[in-house]
């Protein structure tokens, strides 16, 4: 989700996964793809670092959930002599 601002200066929050395309004549329009319109005081550029952010901030706790997950599997970790069986 990112927020954005109405021409009005009302806040606005989107889902960017909705948004179809976003075009700049001369307000910035964006189109959803349930074909609804809004028109928003932020330009292209900044929605494109916004989404970009808002993508970036998912993957990123995905990958650190994947890996807890993936050390949960593995048990604690252990020493290195314990592991190769060395005394």
């Amino acid at each position: 989700m990112i927020q954005l601002t109405r021409l009005n200066s009302q806040p606005l929050i989107v889902n960017s996964d909705l948004i179809k395309f976003i075009e700049k004549a001369p307000d910035t329009v964006l189109t959803l793809v349930t074909g609804e319109k809004l028109v928003v005081r932020e330009s292209p550029e900044q929605l494109l670092e916004r989404i970009i952010a808002f993508r970036r901030s998912i993957l990123s706790g995905l990958a650190v959930e994947t890996v807890s997950a993936a050390m949960e599997k593995s048990g604690p970790a252990q020493p290195p002599a314990a592991q190769s069986g060395a005394k």
